[in-house]
């Protein structure tokens, strides 16, 4: 178990689980099975979740059905329905957590300051809002959906009313009868924005770009199917394997043939006809570019709503955002009483990156901008010994679930764990040539994926232009990737002998 240093009072702990969402839930379930009980995840919300925990906008829902939305080792019968509200899956995490009896070794409310590489010790020093730790192993489960990106709109600091990120929504305050402005079209306000079209009084709906969006199969589970779940052997587990295969159906279109997502492309169109009659609504929310090219959504909701009459689609360019309104390039000023931001997050720029600095006192943020995010297998990163990242590089689905992604890593990284303890090894670090041919396979299958060939600009793309989001194949071909703890591709380092400094500072 955790214990504090006499003289430095840094925690000492094998490993250091950063974020408590599903990434850092599976890690600490998954060590402490594997016999490595010595963890602490520090988790700067107040509670387990991650984004399930945080985004309480109107209407957030997973667009994935949570047979696969949820962890293989801790099937759930009673979702209420397909595709599962954001309270039901934070519920199911906080239970996910209760039963592993896990939850004694999370320290919530405390984020992480900055994490060196100390050569000396060959640990982890990590500093955090509440402590220090001296870590062996650093896991990252952050997330690339974790911190709000707001936009740059000349202005928007000197607005007057109430202004939020989608992800960060306050509940305090109420819209019945507001002038409301939502600026994006992305995933979360296609929920959001049906919910707010019912009680505002009006609402101005900011595109840059229209997305292709699906209808949403959605119906609830009857008392008879979570019955069967729960008693008959084996039925759950069919159930999401079936999940699974139709979604891993899709893969080939987004990766190799995205000819063939013209038929994607028809449903949305259909999708569009049946909601909206005006002419020049239609064209405005008629994507140009191929279908996956950009997260491809799904909802029944989004049309309906743009064509209420209390809503207006605005598709000209903001120049500015006043004390009271929102100016568009066309000179229109739009008077607004709150502002929603649904602009994304910093994924291809994740923050945490600018905290963690590797053993040549660079900081992973430094690295990356030199070139673009890169990471061996997604998950280990050189320069950064003991550092295991979850959904890195190239890790992020356009198909499919993410937790199968979480947990293939999950399980990489205690095999990585399970043989620095037998091999007796103090530090692992992939090699520059095997993280740097790991990088190029990986672009090179990007070439002619969907997400190259499509002819949009999306957030799965960095500053250079590279995909460094996506993984381009199957999920299961990734898990094969991950199968095992390849050891050859690491340097790897036993213990030191250290200063007699050192010594006292670890006694």
């Amino acid at each position: 178990m955790p214990k504090k240093t006499s003289k430095t009072e840094a925690t000492l702990v094998d490993h250091l689980i950063v974020g408590a969402g599903f990434a850092g839930l599976a890690s600490a379930i998954k060590l402490q099975e594997a016999g490595e009980r010595d963890f602490v995840v520090v988790e700067k919300d107040s509670d387990v979740g991650g984004t399930w925990h945080i985004n309480t906008y109107p209407g957030a829902e997973c667009d994935v059905p949570s047979q696969l939305y949820s962890y293989s080792f801790a099937l759930n019968p009673d979702w209420s329905k397909v595709y599962s509200p954001q309270q039901e899956i934070w519920e199911y995490t906080k239970k996910v957590a209760e039963d592993a009896d896990v939850l004694d070794r999370f320290a919530f409310n405390t984020a992480v300051i900055d994490a060196k590489w100390d050569a000396t010790t060959q640990r982890w020093l990590v500093n955090t809002t509440n402590g220090q730790y001296s870590a062996r192993t650093v896991i990252s489960g952050s997330g690339g959906l974790s911190e709000p990106r707001m936009p740059e709109i000349d202005g928007i600091e000197d607005f007057q009313g109430e202004i939020f990120h989608s992800s960060r929504w306050d509940h305090d305050v109420d819209l019945t009868g507001k002038r409301v402005a939502v600026i994006g079209t992305g995933a979360s306000s296609i929920q959001l924005v049906p919910e707010l079209q019912k009680i505002v009084g009006h609402l101005d709906v900011y595109q840059r770009t229209p997305n292709w969006i699906i209808p949403r199969n959605e119906r609830r589970f009857t008392a008879v199917e979570k019955a069967a779940f729960r008693r008959v052997p084996g039925l759950q587990k069919a159930a999401r394997a079936a999940v699974y295969a139709q979604l891993e159906g899709r893969a080939p279109a987004f990766t190799r043939f995205p000819q063939l997502l013209q038929v994607v492309e028809r449903q949305c169109k259909k999708n569009i006809a049946k909601a909206i009659s005006d002419p020049e609504l239609v064209a405005k929310v008629t994507p140009t570019y191929r279908a996956g090219c950009k997260r491809i959504l799904i909802s029944n909701a989004w049309y309906p709503a743009l064509a209420a009459d209390n809503v207006d689609l605005v598709t000209d360019p903001i120049t500015k955002v006043t004390g009271d309104a929102i100016v568009t390039a066309d000179g229109a000023e739009r008077p607004i009483d709150v502002l929603v931001v649904a602009t994304g997050f910093y994924v291809t720029e994740p923050p945490i990156a600018q905290h963690i600095t590797g053993r040549e006192g660079r900081t992973l943020a430094d690295v990356w901008s030199e070139a673009g995010m890169a990471a061996y297998k997604g998950t280990t990163v050189h320069g950064f010994p003991n550092m295991f990242q979850i959904v890195g590089p190239n890790t992020a689905l356009g198909h499919s679930s993410m937790i199968y992604i979480i947990e293939s890593q999950v399980r990489y990284i205690v095999e990585a764990a399970r043989a620095m303890r037998s091999k007796g090894l103090a530090a692992i670090e992939p090699k520059a040539e095997a993280q740097a041919a790991w990088t190029a396979e990986v672009q090179e299958r990007m070439k002619p994926t969907v997400w190259t060939t499509g002819g949009c600009a999306s957030w799965y793309l960095d500053k250079f232009g590279n995909n460094t989001t996506l993984w381009p194949g199957q999920t299961f071909t990734f898990r094969q990737h991950l199968s095992k703890f390849d050891a050859e591709a690491y340097d790897v380092a036993t213990p030191v002998t250290v200063s007699t400094a050192a010594e006292e500072a670890l006694a």
